[in-house]
């Protein structure tokens, strides 16, 4: 067994972790603070491939696998949740599945210009009512001649206040439930009827646009179909197993900087005339902080192997992205504990780790559907 990083997935490592730590440490604060899209951020990691990694780069996409791919955001995130999300969603929610299901002409149409980072991505399947059940989608799409026209509101959509193109999950066929759901490519700059509604204010990652999609009798060509009418839920399934892996990179690399300032401030941090970090009690945190990540780390590395070698990794990812933002909220909540009241103010990054990493608990499917899906494949066959 070769735990080793090729050369390739070496450099893809250090070069993420250099422009973490010149380029995305420095201005987090400010970010998080103006909660400004990070225009010049997104544009450092397309020059660098970062924005479409695992795609060929006959699509303008890096070319690499999947365990580049683990390596390259958890770095990225170490330096700045906000811009790891917006690769991972990039990466995973937008790529993939026009990657895997479109048509040669939508991957020279609508994969290129994302995965080469000229322009951003998203993916809508999430609504008001339909978040854990994505058979309660309302959202519609009927087709009339040569386009489809759709209607509804996509809620809580990452990059949706910045994305160009975006993969909409609508209803095609009211009649066979979740089978009537299809997804389409949808040219947000050049769709009439298509508006961004609210940008949502939240507790964290506030760098990353989070928005509503509103489409109002929005047309669009009938070639924008993903796949066949009907075989949207597969693709959306198949989608979010890729972007839980992204999503426990992003938890993976805010754990690590949790860790990295944990023990930076108690190294250097005095009581009784001596640093803390000899204290047991401080020491026995960062232990279980290191372990904890580690093994995510472990966990996600597996199931971006497996994903490489097209092998089922539905558990998999689901195991990774439930321990790693299970151990990334753990570690943030210890590591205000370690900080004290410097911990709960903004002058130090901790109190920002932990309120990034609270959302990876929750999006691209809740640990509680996690667990679900974790033992719906150990049931299997019993």
């Amino acid at each position: 067994m070769n735990f080793a990083l090729t050369e390739e997935q070496k450099m893809v490592k250090e070069t993420a972790a250099r422009l973490a730590d010149e380029m995305l440490k420095p201005q987090a604060a400010q970010f998080d603070a103006s909660h400004a899209h990070p225009a010049e951020a997104c544009a450092a990691l397309g020059e660098l491939g970062f924005m479409g990694i695992a795609v060929p780069e006959q699509y303008g996409g890096a070319g690499l696998d999947y365990v580049s791919y683990v390596v390259g955001l958890s770095e990225i995130s170490r330096g700045d949740a906000s811009v790891g999300v917006i690769m991972s969603v990039n990466n995973s929610l937008y790529c993939y599945p026009v990657m895997t299901f479109g048509t040669e002409e939508q991957k020279r149409a609508f994969l290129t210009p994302v995965a080469s980072g000229q322009k951003i991505g998203c993916f809508g399947l999430t609504e008001a009512g339909a978040g854990s059940d994505p058979g309660a989608m309302r959202t519609t799409a009927v087709l009339d001649g040569d386009e489809w026209v759709l209607n509804g509101e996509k809620k809580f959509i990452t990059n949706g206040n910045v994305a160009s193109y975006g993969v909409i999950a609508a209803v095609t066929d009211k009649a066979a439930g979740s089978k009537g759901i299809s997804c389409f490519i949808v040219d947000f700059e050049n769709t009439k009827g298509f508006s961004v509604g609210r940008v949502e204010e939240k507790m964290g990652i506030c760098a990353s646009g989070t928005s509503e999609l509103v489409f109002e009798d929005a047309r669009i060509p009938k070639a924008n179909i993903l796949g066949t009418p009907g075989s949207g839920l597969k693709q959306m399934l198949t989608t979010l197993d890729s972007g839980r892996i992204g999503i426990g990179s992003q938890a993976l690399g805010i754990g690590r900087a949790v860790l990295e300032e944990s023990l930076e401030y108690a190294s250097t941090r005095e009581q009784f005339g001596k640093p803390i970090a000899t204290f047991q009690a401080i020491q026995w945190k960062l232990a279980d902080m290191a372990a904890a990540l580690d093994a995510a780390e472990l966990l996600l590395l597996r199931a971006a192997w497996m994903e490489d070698q097209h092998m089922h990794f539905e558990k998999q990812a689901a195991m990774a992205k439930m321990f790693a933002s299970d151990a990334a909220m753990a570690a943030a909540i210890e590591g205000v504990q370690i900080l004290g009241g410097y911990g709960y103010c903004r002058e130090y990054p901790m109190e920002r780790h932990m309120r990034d990493a609270k959302i990876t608990q929750i999006y691209e499917g809740t640990n509680e559907i996690m667990r679900l899906v974790i033992a719906r494949n150990l049931l299997k066959g019993k």
